[in-house]
């Protein structure tokens, strides 16, 4: 009888231990493929509440690693991912993400040490590239304490279908003489050109301490057209303000000033500020929220003066694969000076804006992007006995190609669709261009 119970006792300690190893394997096969999915919130909830019992394996404590990475537990993914390298000191996923883990707490020597062994261990191509922008994120940080002046050089060529914006027809009625029709000159409807474009710019950073730090630039861009010159032009911008670091957050707050020139005469200039908070909630995620302010004066048109304002929210997420995709919201208000005056040029707006960018190989990145904004002006405009209101659709699509860590080559198509409730604003436009750019 002894015996017998014996058996049974023994038995079921077996039956028992497989039973465990099949919830362990499955615990395992549940929490990697949450990873893999993105869902990293949901596998650490899966795993940390095991951390006790399984703390040690090194498939649980890579898993559990990797899930505290994706929800900004930096610390417990750290010493998890330290159990994995103490008994697999080889283990290349183990030494990439906890260069990541240290590149997240500060870390920066020993993130940049544990990067290069992931290397020197071989990783595939992708995860090299993966690998390669930590690094260079890495640099940056340990560069975030010195003074940092960065700038850029690049040339455009290109054709255009519409190098004016304009109407591609022959007349237009105007409401207020009859609705007769008025015939439209060469460089009042759609023009088709060549063009090329060089444009420049630097920027620098000024850090005071690990949180404050003074930011600006100055960039310019200049574009002629092969026939069509009355449509050149010249834009140059300037900005200088403070940023400040606290926690998962920046905030940031800088004057800016742009100016507008079209063929050789100066169109308008504007002068304001952008203020931006942006909180990063995790490895992967980024929301932000800003409001600009321009003064806009034109020469010679001082009734199109006026206040513009454009405040709005934004989302950023970064995939694994280095795959990033991002969306914005913003409202537009713009009021005349003299609103007695003209307040039909005066508008308000909605705007929103989504985009992706992924990397196609070691030196390839495709990203593209929609807009579409609508505007309805503020009263009736005097000539066509109707307000303005607009809707505008612009898509672009790029391919950009690294021919080294400063100098690249990209292609880009750009198609703008507005339709408009007054004839002579209705437009579409074919872009195609291919620009080199030189950073330093």
């Amino acid at each position: 009888m002894k015996q017998q119970r014996g058996i049974f006792t023994l038995v079921f300690a077996c039956v028992l231990v497989v039973f465990q190893a099949q919830a362990a394997d499955a615990l395992i096969q549940q929490g990697a493929q949450l990873i893999k999915e993105g869902k990293g919130k949901a596998a650490y909830a899966l795993l940390e509440p095991q951390e006790e019992a399984r703390a040690g394996d090194k498939n649980f404590d890579l898993l559990l690693g990797i899930a505290a990475l994706e929800v900004g537990q930096n610390t417990r993914a750290i010493f998890a991912l330290e159990r994995v390298l103490a008994v697999d000191p080889n283990n290349v996923r183990a030494r990439a993400e906890i260069g990541r883990a240290y590149l997240a707490v500060g870390e920066t020597a020993a993130a940049r040490t544990e990067l290069q062994n992931a290397k020197k261990l071989g990783v595939p191509a992708d995860v090299e590239q993966t690998v390669e922008r930590f690094l260079s994120a890495v640099e940056r940080l340990e560069n975030s304490g010195k003074p940092n002046v960065r700038g850029y050089v690049e040339g455009t060529l290109g054709y255009d279908t519409n190098v004016n914006a304009a109407p591609a027809r022959n007349e237009v009625a105007i409401p207020a003489f009859g609705f007769l029709p008025f015939t439209l000159s060469g460089t009042s409807k759609a023009q088709e050109d060549w063009f090329a474009t060089l444009a420049g710019g630097i920027n620098f950073n000024v850090p005071v301490d690990r949180q404050l730090a003074f930011i600006g630039g100055l960039s310019g861009s200049q574009r002629w057209n092969q026939d069509v010159s009355a449509a050149d032009l010249l834009s140059v911008e300037g900005n200088a303000g403070i940023s400040y670091a606290q926690g998962k957050n920046v905030y940031s707050l800088v004057a800016q000033y742009n100016s507008l020139v079209v063929e050789n005469d100066r169109l308008r200039s504007a002068l304001g500020f952008s203020a931006q908070v942006q909180h990063n909630m995790d490895a992967r995620n980024q929301l932000s929220a800003f409001v600009q302010y321009s003064d806009l004066s034109y020469v010679g048109q001082s009734a199109r003066d006026a206040d513009r304002w454009v405040g709005g929210v934004g989302y950023a997420h970064a995939w694994r694969d280095g795959m990033v995709a991002y969306g914005s919201a913003y409202l537009i208000n713009e009021t005349v000076h003299a609103r007695e005056v003209a307040p039909h040029l005066g508008l308000d707006g909605i705007g929103l804006r989504v985009g992706m960018q992924k990397p196609l190989g070691e030196s390839l990145l495709a990203f593209g992007s929609l807009a579409y904004e609508t505007r309805r002006g503020k009263a009736t405009d005097p000539t066509f006995l109707t307000a303005r209101n607009d809707e505008q659709l612009t898509v672009s699509l790029n391919l950009a190609y690294q021919i080294r860590k400063d100098l690249k080559v990209t292609g880009q198509y750009s198609y703008i669709d507005q339709r408009s409730s007054i004839e002579l604003f209705k437009y579409d436009r074919n872009i195609l261009s291919v620009t080199v750019r030189q950073d330093f």
